[in-house]
C-alpha cells in the first residue's frame, strides 16, 4: 500500500494552502496598516504647514 493516496495527498494539500494564504493574508495586512500609518502621516504633515 503506497502513502501516497488521495486521502494524504488532499490533506497534505489543504495543509498546505492554508498555510499559504495565512501568509498571503498577513502580507495584505501589513500593506493595508502601512497605507494607513502614510496617510496620517501625511495628514500630520500637511497640518504642521
Amino acid at each position: 500500500m503506497s502513502r501516497n493516496n488521495e486521502r494524504n495527498i488532499k490533506k497534505h494539500n489543504d495543509k498546505l494552502h492554508k498555510a499559504q494564504d495565512k501568509v498571503k493574508q498577513a502580507v495584505l495586512l501589513r500593506k493595508e496598516k502601512l497605507k494607513q500609518i502614510t496617510k496620517k502621516f501625511n495628514e500630520d504633515k500637511a497640518s504642521e504647514e
